[in-house]
């Protein structure tokens, strides 16, 4: 998958998400490839240090608009956010 070695994953976690991601999903993600990774460089602009961790986990989260997918994370306070993000991402869940 050509979408997730530019995201940085390694080739045993491209297997597993392979093996993980529901192939229409997967077939979406790299049809919309600039729009993830635009999203990606987001969480790397706010210095979010475990995107992959992320994308592994809310994958689908990346297909959003990249303006809305911004304002997600811009409505909170940015030091305490990437703090609570960078310690837990399960907090993504509730933004």
């Amino acid at each position: 998958m050509k979408l997730l070695e530019n995201i940085g994953f390694n080739a045993k976690e491209i297997a597993e998400m392979e093996d993980s991601i529901p192939s229409l999903i997967m077939e979406e993600l790299n049809k919309e490839e600039r729009l993830v990774l635009n999203n990606i460089n987001i969480l790397k602009e706010l210095d979010i240090n475990n995107y992959l961790l992320i994308f592994k986990n809310y994958y689908e989260m990346f297909l959003m608009d990249s303006s809305v997918f911004k304002d997600v994370f811009e409505k909170y306070d940015h030091d305490d956010l990437i703090d609570k993000i960078n310690k837990n991402i399960a907090i993504i869940e509730h933004l």
